[in-house]
């Protein structure tokens, strides 16, 4: 706003005492004070209101202009309450340094002054930004990225002081402002509090934005980020929501619209990231539909090998495998899980303290009926077939998300996840596969929205149970044979006949050793290598049923 426009209403009591000439100086805000020297506090701009306390000579007010003056402040209003009127040593000052002044009758509080002038720059703030936004939405939707999420919300940082971020379904953070000075980043914890209130006021119907209070903290609104049209089932775990610091209670329908505006900006680059996503998805559909129909393993391999390049550029060497198998169900079954089990597979398989969305972009994930298979790639361990420790973990891949996918499924739906072992070759991925989907059958016999199982809750026992299918049994016996088969073929090593006749000899190493006319730290060796190549261990009776059960299955 203008200095001219105070000038211009009544009611606010000022009355120009000098500066008629610089009343078209540009108002950014408002500031009362009485220090003698506030240019700390000063950044330019500023109507400053005083009582005049400082003043105890006729010479403080020359001190007192040239600060603010060299400062850079629009105008001075000085109240008449303390002295009666305004000394003239103040008007002699102003007049000086070119410094607009103007007198504030007794009976109108600064606060009501202070009130206008921060309604009137907020407006003209938000104008000013609302055409920004509009201007970034039609480069966006005509072209490349003006930037991204980040210059929007740096927009609303510095023209409208608001922090704001840009969070997924499951709280992990996409964007946020990149303003220095912004303050400190969201905690895990409570962008997933932030996550899961939105999803549970999306379910129950509750119109946004929704204003959330932690306890001791911040006021936030929630602005969801969706798609329009569509039955919000399809999309409420996948739609992307604006976190405000802000209570957006009273906010004027202006701001509102605006900020209406700023999601549908981001929506734009939601939807443009996802599409990007299409060749990784299509591999893994095609890697997918090569495994389920039995494809030769140098088809697999073939395929994979240009899958690797684009899940993982830059590695030089071909990555361990492992599937996830999730299933988005709704009670009454009218919607497709699918998709949905597939945005929230690219999303859940991140690591939940990573930043922004192209950690997601090296999962590739298909998706077929209420079904989604994710084909995750793994860094190559120290030793072959070592997958002990490696890749991903059921008990806590849903840690962290379990609490707002949660409220986001409500009443009627429920997500069932399983994770295979690790594979590191095209032969074992049929297996993999399977032993992913039994583990997600698993999971389904729990209770709860949100469940998750691994390959290694698969125990042995399960196969003596009649309606256990029989691609669990091959499951089982892939997960044990093909570390020791792949390594056999690659190092023209001996160890699943070893394997056999350790377990013939019941164990044996005097009796095994002799049968296969080998020392006996020969043999140790080689069952030595059996065990770490499966993590499994010889001399308990629990693995030695595995590995004799799996050899008679085989």
């Amino acid at each position: 706003m203008r200095l001219r426009a105070l000038l211009d209403t009544p009611t606010l009591g000022l009355r120009l005492l000098g500066g008629e000439d610089e009343l078209d100086r540009t108002v950014r805000g408002v500031m009362t004070t009485d220090l003698r020297d506030p240019s700390r506090y000063l950044s330019g701009g500023e109507l400053v209101l005083t009582g005049l306390a400082w003043r105890r000579a006729p010479e403080d007010s020359e001190r007192f202009v040239r600060i603010l003056a060299a400062a850079g402040v629009a105008g001075l209003a000085a109240g008449e309450a303390e002295l009666g009127q305004v000394p003239d040593d103040l008007v002699t000052a102003c007049a000086r340094h070119r410094l607009p002044l103007f007198s504030v009758v007794e009976d109108v509080s600064f606060a009501s002054i202070t009130e206008h002038v921060v309604r009137q720059v907020s407006g003209e703030r938000a104008g000013d930004l609302a055409a920004v936004v509009d201007r970034h939405r039609r480069l966006m939707t005509s072209g490349p990225t003006g930037g991204g999420p980040e210059v929007v919300l740096d927009l609303l940082g510095s023209d409208l002081d608001l922090r704001a971020w840009v969070l997924s379904p499951t709280g992990r953070q996409i964007a946020g402002s990149t303003l220095a000075g912004a303050g400190p980043e969201l905690s895990a914890e409570l962008a997933a509090r932030l996550a899961g209130e939105h999803l549970a006021a999306a379910r129950s119907g509750r119109r946004g934005p929704q204003r959330v209070t932690p306890e001791g903290g911040a006021t936030f609104s929630l602005f969801p980020i969706r798609h329009e049209g569509r039955d919000l089932r399809q999309t409420l775990l996948s739609d992307w929501l604006l976190a405000v610091e802000a209570d957006a209670g009273d906010w004027p329908a202006e701001r509102l619209d605006l900020l209406h505006g700023v999601t549908q900006l981001i929506a734009v680059e939601r939807d443009r990231r996802d599409a990007a996503r299409t060749v990784r998805r299509r591999l893994a559909q095609e890697v997918l539909e090569l495994v389920q129909t039995g494809a030769p393993p140098a088809e697999i391999a073939a395929r994979l090998r240009v899958a690797a390049p684009v899940l993982l550029p830059g590695l030089g060497t071909a990555p361990q495998w492992q599937i996830v198998v999730a299933r988005v169900e709704w009670e009454d079954g009218d919607v497709p899980g699918g998709p949905v089990a597939q945005s929230l597979l690219e999303e859940v398989l991140v690591d939940p303290g990573t930043f922004g969305p192209e950690p997601s972009d090296r999962i590739a994930v298909a998706h077929t009926g209420d079904e989604a298979v994710a084909l995750v790639p793994l860094p190559v361990p120290d030793e072959p077939g070592d997958s002990s420790t490696a890749g991903l973990h059921a008990d806590q891949l849903l840690a962290v998300v379990r609490e707002p996918l949660g409220r986001g499924l409500a009443d009627d739906g429920r997500l069932t996840v399983g994770v295979s072992a690790s594979v590191h070759s095209a032969e074992g991925l049929r297996g993999a596969l399977e032993e992913a989907r039994h583990a997600r059958r698993v999971a389904a016999a729990r209770p709860g929205r949100v469940c998750a199982a691994g390959h290694e809750e698969l125990a042995s026992h399960v196969l003596l149970l009649p309606f256990v299918p029989d691609d669990v049994r091959r499951a089982f016996t892939a997960r044990l044979l093909d570390p020791l088969r792949d390594y056999d073929r690659r190092h023209r090593a001996e160890l699943i006949p070893t394997l056999e006749a350790f377990l013939d000899c019941d164990g044996s190493w005097t009796r095994c050793a002799g049968r296969l006319h080998l020392h006996v730290n020969t043999l140790r060796y080689r069952v030595g290598r059996i065990e770490q190549l499966t993590g499994r261990d010889l001399s308990r009776l629990e693995d030695k049923l595995d590995f004799f059960l799996a050899l008679r299955m085989s």
